[in-house]
């Protein structure tokens, strides 16, 4: 809609995970760094956590397209508190039969998956997303399948991926033995006021746009509305630039984002 006014080749500010527009923050670069250490050091547990769209998903799908061949990954979408079979979704992930068997038939099936790829020399890798729906027995079961060894190896690495929650989650009391297996751990924060302008402008030049296109006053009511969240940034933005297009501004000042803000408490859905 815009596009062509500002001069982009794309949306900048788009919500969908997209490692291409990934922003190294400070603390998205320790992250980062977190999640390749747990990987080149066969932690047995790795956990990533942060507030809703803070930009999780995003550095998982960097870490993909930047993994080794030598790494098998499965990722476990669909958790939630009744998930009764997650050995048979375990197994869909890597995509290993499944259907019609019992527990053991999958314990065991899954054992030997494990097994015919550490001697095919793969490592095997299960990310979890949004795992604080996880409940204490699933995270127990997976504390189980963490056991399957060959020698001093780990055989499988699991990296539990979730908000806030997932943290209160496992510090819980009876999850004590489960806590001792993570290795890596890092929680990640919104970004500080003075990162959110190196994020805007970071997106607006992968996006084509290499001039600063929101004034520092814009910039400054948007890391206060949006509290330093990406994903809100990311909506003000797109707003912000829609407002902007449609009133003709060549640049998103301060009184485009108050009107923006104003018309969203006032006509908002969610406000």
């Amino acid at each position: 809609m815009y596009e062509e006014f500002y001069g982009l080749k794309e949306k900048p500010f788009t919500i969908q995970p997209d490692p291409d527009f990934l922003f190294f923050g400070r603390r998205h670069s320790m992250a980062y760094s977190m999640l390749e250490y747990g990987i080149e050091s066969r932690a047995g547990f790795s956990v990533i956590c942060g507030e809703i769209g803070c930009g999780k998903t995003t550095l998982v799908r960097h870490l993909l397209n930047n993994i080794g061949s030598d790494v098998k990954v499965g990722i476990v979408y669909n958790t939630h508190q009744k998930v009764d079979d997650l050995l048979g979704w375990i197994m869909l992930a890597f995509e290993q039969p499944y259907a019609g068997m019992s527990e053991i038939e999958l314990f065991d099936a899954f054992q030997k998956f494990l097994i015919s790829s550490y001697v095919a020399g793969q490592r095997v890798v299960l990310i979890v997303d949004e795992a604080q729906n996880l409940s204490p027995g699933a995270l127990e079961s997976l504390r189980m399948l963490s056991n399957i060894n060959a020698d001093k190896d780990q055989l499988l690495q699991v990296i539990l991926v979730g908000q806030p929650e997932l943290r209160e989650l496992l510090r819980r009391p009876d999850l004590q033995q489960f806590m001792q297996r993570v290795a890596v751990d890092f929680f990640i924060p919104a970004l500080q006021p003075f990162e959110v302008a190196k994020y805007i402008q970071h997106r607006l030049s992968v996006a084509g746009c290499e001039k600063p296109l929101f004034t520092a006053r814009a910039i400054e009511l948007i890391a206060e509305e949006s509290k330093g969240v990406p994903r809100s940034i990311n909506i003000l933005c797109d707003m912000a630039m829609v407002y902007g297009f449609s009133s003709g501004e060549e640049k998103i000042g301060a009184e485009v984002v108050v009107e923006l803000l104003k018309d969203r408490a006032k006509f908002g859905v969610l406000a």
